[in-house]
């Protein structure tokens, strides 16, 4: 028992338990509903409220939900090497969450893309585990000092999407300590989490649910972790194995593989109930810290700083001839779907609905005015999507998307509501006292002409045009639950339409749909026909031979980068590399901007005079794009993949399991590791590349003790933000090939530590990066504990390893 500020008694966690049956004990171990914890009157417990966050805090909802800031995409913020600029995104997200009542942050996705075609690989901050850690580290302590928690995910080796909710993921012990732990690793020794989210996928043969090696042995016993183990949403089946590995919470509730299940492996044995107490202890440790006294909440972002922070991950891949800054005097045309329509965010439950989201059309004709001349590319998706644009407007309020309409088995309406991305969720976030068995969606076409239109979700449809009536259905896949959530099933017809027409479509759902048996995505879809891509090209070609320079902005969808979904190819969608060549052939000079997280294989690469990564850069992403673009901004960041030459070019490329089982056969060597180990041909551009807008040379390079130390001299026109990296490379350096199933024999070259300096034209500066502990240590096989790597070995100063500047023997 311990006393409040106000003089109060307040019981202490044990009390609390004690006071409790322990079927009320149990009831707290599974969510209230998808996404809030349960409370308890008797023990003086509140709800606690959890929201995805990888790029913004959408509420306690899956889809939709109130408007919420959309920040850059976690590999683009992660590009910038900035633990500085996790901390800033940080904050914003604390303050979001706190201004919705959100006490707990689902994320950061401190996952490794382990191969470049992994979907969620734009939720990743790097795929190096030292990167990755100190970078997560960073924006989780920003969060919870201003009072929210964090719940980094996914643990562990949930690297992949295809099969993720039964794959088994096949790595030895030293991958999983050296690689796919340490960033989880890290987080626990420097953060702190208050939370800790475990993963869908099994490793070698377990659940990682039901996996108390790892989730008790490694996490909560060898690391000493205090917080709260919580399991995705659907990942757990069973109640005595799920209990006894460590998982202290099952989510979402508040039915579940728990409950009265629960009790009964108690009450039989199978589970001691000091376990429950336990679990109930963490559950509470975490409430007591979300519910304390906390720092005032930041205000909410500018657009300046939205703007900033996508900015200093952008990455100039290539600039010939200084090409990039453009100069403000030249006739610009701007080409390409993505230029009109640029993609802020990936898809599935980092998806938030922004307050707007800016093009890189806007943002250039804002700055340039009648200087750019913008022109549509090709179609950049295969499947069409939720109507957008107004090309839709809800019938009731006269805005854009539809109106939605949610009723029981018997006809009552549950909801009515407006759905200004023209979609809604039915299963999941409802909190209805009765089942939805039927969606009504309906909105008035706006335009007079030829359009695509019709529907998407699971059901029995019936739809009517106009005077025009069909009926059909459309059934799951059956692949899993996110699938069903990010690419339900879609029909669409093209019809001659006039403005005015109502579009209205009904979906009667299956028996038995809720949030424990399916879930689904709805949505009506509308839009003008698209055009012959041929037609597309001329009118681009044209545009391009009239203008000084031409930008062709391209890019992946969030059919690419997304939740559920693998990628299949890094080519771009579509006709895209036909749209590059033929603007290349015909301009004065062409800038490419990637609006894509993944590593892009470029065919034109060198038909072009600049390329620019700009990843997914959130709301403000056009005028981001722009400043950079102009010279406003610099784009300074180095890349946190690597980009590989061509498709299988990868150390690890498959992503699709092989009877179940997906084998980590390139072992400690992830990507850049690989590349220099011989594993895979030379990248396209290295991990850690990139070359801002000005130059840099190098010299009197040295080691200092556990520090190297090196002068750095900007020898360009422009000031400069220079990252310095330091990558060790081992006496025992591994050849290839050799390994067998864990990798090449040897050990790897590894990022060792990095630095970033801020220099004007013609200065330079002395720039101190310490070496991370970390990077001596080895995991021992024989053993089963740490070692250190062996003597010798030395210390590479480079600007990525395509471009070392020095080489640092060790004694």
């Amino acid at each position: 028992m311990s006393v409040d500020p106000e003089g109060l008694m307040i019981p202490s966690p044990a009390e609390r338990i004690k006071a409790l049956a322990l079927s009320a004990k149990v009831a707290l171990l599974t969510g209230a509903s998808a996404f809030t914890l349960a409370a308890s009157q008797p023990i003086g417990l509140a709800t606690i409220r959890v929201s995805d966050g990888p790029a913004g805090v959408r509420g306690a909802v899956f889809s939709g939900g109130p408007v919420a800031v959309l920040l850059p995409n976690p590999t683009l913020l992660g590009a910038s090497w900035s633990e500085d600029v996790l901390a800033e995104a940080g904050r914003v997200l604390a303050g979001e969450a706190r201004a919705r009542d959100v006490q707990l942050i689902l994320g950061p996705n401190v996952n490794l893309p382990r191969s470049p075609l992994g979907g969620r690989l734009f939720e990743a901050y790097s795929e190096d585990p030292l990167l990755t850690g100190k970078l997560a580290a960073a924006l989780v302590k920003a969060v919870q000092e201003l009072g929210v928690g964090a719940a980094p995910k996914h643990l562990v080796a949930n690297d992949s999407e295809t099969g993720r909710n039964t794959v088994d993921c096949v790595l030895d012990e030293a991958t999983l300590r050296e690689v796919a732990l340490l960033p989880f690793e890290i987080l626990v020794a420097e953060a702190d989490p208050w939370a800790i989210m475990a993963s869908y996928n099994a490793v070698n043969g377990i659940a990682m649910s039901e996996h108390a090696a790892i989730t008790t042995g490694i996490v909560k016993q060898e690391w000493g972790f205090p917080g709260l183990i919580m399991s995705d949403w659907f990942a757990a089946k069973h109640a005595g194995p799920t209990a006894n590995s460590g998982v202290d919470l099952v989510m979402p509730g508040p039915r579940g593989p728990w409950g009265d299940a629960l009790v009964a492996a108690v009450e039989a044995g199978e589970i001691d109930e000091h376990v429950i107490d336990e679990h109930v202890a963490r559950l509470l440790h975490l409430a007591d810290r979300v519910t304390g006294d906390h720092p005032p909440a930041p205000a909410p972002p500018s657009r300046e700083q939205l703007t900033r922070l996508a900015a200093r991950g952008m990455t100039v891949l290539t600039n010939g001839d200084q090409t990039l800054p453009l100069n403000r005097s030249q006739h610009v045309a701007l080409i390409g779907r993505h230029a009109l329509e640029t993609i802020g965010m990936g898809g599935g439950s980092a998806q938030v609905t922004p307050p707007y989201q800016v093009s890189v059309a806007q943002g250039l004709r804002e700055r340039l005015g009648e200087q750019v001349t913008v022109v549509d590319g090709v179609e950049v998706r295969t499947r069409p999507v939720a109507a957008r644009g107004g090309f839709l407007v809800d019938p009731q309020v006269g805005a854009a998307g539809v109106q939605v309409r949610l009723l029981a088995g018997d006809g009552t309406e549950l909801e009515r509501r407006h759905a200004p991305d023209a979609t809604t969720t039915a299963g999941l976030d409802e909190p209805y006292d009765q089942a939805v068995a039927t969606v009504v969606l309906s909105a008035v076409i706006t335009r007079d002409g030829t359009a695509e239109l019709g529907v998407l979700g699971s059901g029995a449809w019936c739809v009517r045009i106009g005077d025009i009536k069909k009926s059909f259905s459309l059934a799951t896949s059956g692949r899993n639950f996110g699938v069903e959530l990010v690419a339900p099933p879609l029909s669409t017809e093209v019809y001659d339409v006039s403005a005015g027409t109502l579009f209205e479509a009904t979906a009667r759902l299956g028996s038995g749909f809720d949030a424990f048996s399916a879930a689904g995505l709805f949505g009506l879809i509308g839009r003008p026909a698209r055009r012959e891509t041929v037609d597309v090209i001329d009118d681009a070609v044209r545009a391009a031979a009239d203008a000084d320079v031409a930008v062709v902005v391209v890019g992946f969808t969030d059919e690419q980068e997304t939740e559920g979904v693998d990628k299949s190819t890094l080519h771009l969608p579509g006709a895209q590399n036909a749209l590059v060549e033929a603007v290349a052939g015909a301009a004065r000079r062409t800038v490419v901007v990637l609006n894509a997280a993944s590593p892009v294989i470029m065919p034109w690469r060198d038909r072009v005079d600049a390329v620019l990564w700009a990843g997914l850069p959130g709301q403000e992403a056009g005028h981001a794009i722009a400043a950079v673009l102009l010279g406003e901004l610099e784009p300074a960041g180095r890349l946190v993949t690597t980009f590989p030459a061509e498709d299988g070019g990868s150390p690890a490329w498959s992503v699709t399991p092989v009877d179940g089982v997906l084998a980590y056969e390139e072992g400690r060597f992830p990507g850049y590791r690989g590349h220099d180990a011989g594993l895979a041909p030379p990248p396209a551009f290295w991990f850690g590349h990139g070359l801002g807008y000005t130059t840099w040379d190098y010299a009197d390079a040295l080691v200092d003790g556990r520090s190297v130390e090196v002068t750095v001299a900007n020898t360009g026109l422009r000031e400069g933000r220079e990252v310095v990296q330091v990558y060790f490379r081992p006496a025992s350096p591994a050849p290839f090939p050799g390994g067998g199933p864990a990798g090449p024999a040897g050990d790897p070259v590894r990022l060792a530590g990095w630095g970033e300096v801020m220099v004007a034209p013609g200065a330079s500066a002395r720039v101190r990066v310490a070496i991370d502990p970390l990077t001596w240590r080895k995991w021992d096989k024989k053993v089963g504990r740490w070692g250190n790597v062996g003597p010798g070995g030395a210390l590479i100063v480079a600007r990525g390893l395509g471009d070392v500047r020095a080489v640092l023997p060790l004694p």
